[in-house]
């Protein structure tokens, strides 16, 4: 019983680190990446689809992406729709191929992407304490029951958990602001 606990918040920390990892990926650094990409959506078909479903996107070169399409038609669709992100973006089209190039950083952009960063590992650690918590009080709920004997070993146990996932989410917000300052 005490071990299912303990999975599932390992589980669920896990998740929230992941999750973390995920959204800043999406952080543009001054480094082609297609995910970067990622969260474009374009009106196709008469539907809205992920760009992903509609091109290949690649990493041309360290500071553009080159977009080749399954349909040429969808073109002015994907180019409208890259323009109209937050990305500060400007594709040109060159034959059949998009080319996405990624204007440099700008010192001031670099220092609020790195507040964002840091706010949004916060939000994560906060996250994998409130699972925690939940998991701490399951225990105080067997221990009220007598399930289970009283001993704070298995909460040491939890916070143990707890630390080794938090000590994670630092070193990928350690990465990623040698990332944004590095480029």
């Amino acid at each position: 019983m005490i071990n299912e606990i303990q999975k599932d918040a390992e589980v669920r920390m896990a998740k929230c680190v992941e999750a973390f990892k995920n959204h800043i990926s999406k952080f543009r650094t001054g480094r082609a990446s297609p995910s970067l990409l990622d969260g474009i959506e374009v009106k196709s078909y008469g539907a809205i689809m992920p760009l992903r479903k509609l091109a290949n996107i690649v990493a041309e070169d360290s500071r553009t992406l080159a977009i080749t399409l399954f349909d040429l038609s969808m073109i002015p669709s994907v180019e409208k729709a890259i323009i109209a992100s937050d990305l500060g973006l400007n594709p040109y089209l060159a034959g059949t191929v998009i080319h996405v190039p990624l204007p440099p950083l700008t010192e001031e952009r670099r220092r609020h992407l790195i507040k964002v960063v840091r706010f949004e590992a916060e939000q994560g650690k906060i996250s994998v304490r409130n699972i925690r918590r939940d998991a701490n009080d399951k225990v105080k709920a067997l221990l009220k029951n007598k399930t289970i004997g009283a001993d704070r070993r298995y909460q040491e146990d939890i916070q143990k958990i707890t630390e080794i996932w938090i000590k994670k989410l630092d070193s990928i917000l350690a990465e990623k602001e040698r990332e944004l300052i590095d480029f």
